[in-house]
């Protein structure tokens, strides 16, 4: 009998964006929801989970010192690195991939790359990613699109609709995005060579430069939302306030201090309690 054959699970949190949408005095990144700044969420959820073996986070200057001292007092002792990412999301991953690459990583690990203020990935969507990557050599997060999505081009002055693709097929990209090392630096490497690709996300970079390599779809959620103004901040709050009463009532619930029904209900209770502070009412 074969058994498969263990590989390195590497998760690679980027935390190198400027966060100019949001406020560059103030890293979105290091805005805490409840007790833990937002990259702190991200990081965690790596730590937690039992498949992923290491953890590299892509910095830049300015939140450098603030997240060694958080991985250091978090004790998140999965991360193995912390590197210098760069101007464009391209250049923070592909500073990973090098640093990687420099560190000896097999061909065959399985490589998770995920946006830092994306908070609130599941565990769900870890596995999924992991497990993917036993059949495809890569795969993306996405959640279904409850919109219907336009595709426009320009006429004169202004955007005209060219196309209304049809819903079923559309779906909004999330990360964690996920690659066989080989494939993505590969990609990569091809990608280098063409001095006018700018890719938002990894996933492109695999459907652009290895179009016979397909990129499997991993189911995401609305709340594994992505922190880009300070819009996002309310619904952000409130997830979390929503997360961690579930986990206070289901430690309750162990702890046979209340039966389920009762641990439901007090969730539900201290959410609508939190539901106006995270909105700033009063």
């Amino acid at each position: 009998m074969t058994t498969q054959q263990q590989v390195p699970v590497i998760a690679v949190v980027l935390a190198a964006g400027s966060g100019l949408r949001f406020d560059p005095d103030h890293p979105k990144q290091l805005v805490r929801l409840d007790d833990l700044p937002i990259v702190g969420w991200s990081i965690k959820a790596f730590e937690d989970n039992p498949h992923v073996t290491d953890i590299v986070v892509v910095v830049n200057t300015t939140v450098r010192q603030e997240i060694e001292e958080l991985i250091d007092d978090r004790g998140f002792d999965k991360v193995k690195l912390v590197v210098e990412g760069g101007a464009e999301r391209t250049d923070s991953t592909e500073a990973a991939l090098s640093a990687l690459a420099d560190a000896g990583v097999p061909a065959d690990a399985k490589i998770l790359i995920h946006d830092s203020v994306r908070p609130f990935v599941t565990q769900q969507m870890i596995d999924g990613c992991i497990g993917t990557l036993d059949e495809f050599t890569a795969a993306t997060v996405a959640c279904e699109s409850t919109d219907t999505i336009l595709m426009s081009e320009d006429l004169g002055d202004r955007r005209v609709v060219r196309e209304v693709p049809d819903r079923s097929h559309c779906f909004r990209v999330q990360t964690p995005q996920a690659f066989r090392f080989a494939t993505i630096r590969k990609a990569y490497d091809l990608a280098a060579n063409d001095d006018l690709f700018r890719p938002t996300d990894d996933s492109r970079v695999v459907v652009e430069y290895l179009p016979d390599q397909p990129v499997a779809i991993v189911a995401g959620s609305p709340t594994n939302m992505k922190v880009t103004t300070k819009d996002d901040l309310p619904f952000a709050r409130l997830t979390a306030a929503n997360i961690k009463a579930r986990r206070e009532a289901t430690a309750a619930a162990a702890a046979g201090q209340l039966d389920d029904d009762a641990a439901k209900a007090a969730a539900r209770e201290k959410v609508r309690a939190l539901f106006g502070h995270a909105f700033g009412a009063k």
